[in-house]
């Protein structure tokens, strides 16, 4: 399903080495003031091919808008944008299944047919469409006063010493300090992650890391609906459509678990006539609807499955495909190998740092359907 979203739709479509990929977004109204400049900054932090520790692929990643905006307003339309596929290898990739791929399970899927170069459908391609849907989105929210902070919190078994549980204002200023940065990471872990990534890219090797987001602003209490239509769910949902994320917590995430209930509830407390907490275990959301506090979410990236690194794997045989209707008309088994295979082409070492303007995206994409419900 390509599609999501209920009051700020979005569908995309293409594959990594097509000849492009995009977006259509409903849902916008009529007049609303689109910021072309933040869509452009959000696309360039993504693109590929920018420093050594990201794939060589490189692309301009310029978003060509088709319709539903002029002179950077909406014009209540539909939103249609494509990102030209310039840099493809399609030669780089053989028929051997990449372990860690969906290699496999689109060829139980769709078979033969598929395109598996670059990842095909699969690719974290398709998420240059995605971060111009969440540039747009993070436009709208802006107005209303929400802002949307991403950083690298970990990559391997480092992390930094940030903690937003603990409702410390000098944590967000740290954030906000981060955001924009090259390498989106805290200045007194940065040399590390670098260090830790260059060490894995030089083995032939990938690491990976955990996203950390923080969503801020009085707009967001109130935003969510139990059950099905809570904060976590709906951002779960997007968080897990990103290719490689494997992980999603919010708050104290799983570490509360070793807390009692007595450390776990964040204590309230009046300002001025509303009300706060002293700590954000709850990472903003109760009940799953946002109470105003710092939304906080994180989520896991894997290392990169396509590594230089020699891996054990099966080589289906050309035309032979597990599953769907050739099984029914006869599986040839016989053409079935165990092989090896070293992964050619461009490829990161690390995605997290490239995949924070996406998580930032999706969050986005998300919080703005909520507030359009609401």
């Amino acid at each position: 399903m390509d599609t999501w979203g209920e009051k700020f739709k979005i569908t995309i479509f293409g594959e990594s080495h097509g000849p492009e990929v995009g977006v259509v977004i409903e849902g916008l109204p009529e007049g609303t003031p689109i910021d072309l400049p933040l869509v452009a900054r959000e696309m360039e932090r993504r693109a590929p091919g920018r420093d050594e520790f990201s794939t060589q692929r490189r692309e301009n990643d310029e978003p060509i808008i088709l319709s539903g905006v002029d002179r950077g307003v909406a014009t209540g339309e539909p939103i249609k944008c494509v990102v030209k596929n310039e840099n493809q290898r399609s030669g780089d990739y053989e028929s051997a299944l990449r372990p860690g791929h969906a290699d496999w399970t689109s060829l139980i899927k769709y078979g033969p047919s598929v395109s598996r170069a670059g990842g095909g459908r699969f690719s974290g391609r398709l998420t240059a469409p995605l971060v111009f849907a969440g540039a747009l989105a993070k436009s709208v929210l802006a107005e209303e006063g929400i802002d949307l902070f991403g950083r690298v919190k970990s990559i391997g078994a480092l992390s930094d010493d940030i903690d937003l549980s603990r409702g410390a204002q000098s944590s967000l200023k740290r954030i906000k300090d981060i955001a924009g940065k090259p390498f989106p990471a805290d200045d007194d872990i940065e040399p590390l992650f670098k260090e830790a990534i260059l060490a894995a890219k030089a083995d032939g090797d990938s690491v990976g890391g955990v996203i950390e987001i923080v969503a801020v602003g009085a707009a967001l209490a109130g935003l969510g609906e139990p059950f099905f239509g809570s904060i976590e769910s709906t951002l779960s949902a997007l968080y897990f459509s990103i290719p490689a994320v494997k992980g999603v917590e919010f708050g104290k995430g799983f570490a509360i678990t070793g807390l009692r209930g007595s450390e776990a509830n964040d204590p309230l407390r009046l300002d001025e006539g509303r009300i706060f907490s002293e700590t954000n275990n709850s990472g903003g959301v109760l009940g799953g609807i946002a109470n105003g506090m710092p939304i906080v979410a994180r989520v896991a990236v894997k290392p990169t499955a396509s590594i230089a690194k020699e891996q054990r794997t099966v080589d289906p045989g050309e035309g032979n495909v597990e599953g769907g209707e050739a099984e029914r008309s006869g599986f040839d088994r016989s053409r079935l190998k165990e092989t090896t295979i070293r992964v050619r082409g461009r490829h990161d070492p690390c995605i997290a740092p490239r995949a924070v303007p996406v998580v930032e995206a999706a969050t986005a994409i998300g919080l703005l359907d909520l507030w359009m419900r609401k």
